[in-house]
């Protein structure tokens, strides 16, 4: 997982983190970055969209939709699928599950070691296992 801590981050810092994922650091891409790694967190597109351009129109939404699907592809954030239409970017890349919290929309890291899964079913002939995904879909009391 690479975070940068927002009160000392550097563009160069940025650069660097987009360059070892083979990301080209636009200063589109840089600004989008330094919002999604400054700390652990679970953003949708349209909120990175609203904290890139809240001092001024930096970036349009296709442009940040775009970056964030590189990004995921390769491997700088996670991309997690809650729903069909219901997609969140985490900057956090280590092995971990979530809870999602369906009243509140809320979702939060919940560590692998807190799941245990004994077995697997067997795989499709011809295919790899690349990971397992948990999501726990929770409700407040009423």
């Amino acid at each position: 997982m690479i975070l940068l801590n927002d009160s000392g981050i550097s563009k160069d810092a940025i650069k660097g983190a987009l360059l070892e994922h083979a990301i080209r650091p636009t200063s589109q891409r840089v600004e989008i970055a330094r919002v999604l790694l400054c700390e652990p967190q679970h953003l949708s597109a349209d909120q990175v969209l609203a904290r890139v351009n809240a001092q001024r129109p930096l970036v349009s939404k296709a442009t940040v939709y775009n970056t964030l699907n590189l990004f995921a592809e390769r491997g700088l954030i996670r991309q997690v699928n809650i729903e069909s239409g219901r997609v969140f970017y985490d900057s956090n890349t280590e092995v971990h599950h979530h809870l999602y919290n369906e009243d509140t929309g809320m979702l939060q890291d919940l560590p692998a070691s807190a799941l245990r899964i004994d077995s697997m079913p067997a795989l499709p002939e011809g295919t790899v296992g690349t990971g397992v995904d948990v999501i726990i879909r929770i409700r407040n009391k009423p």
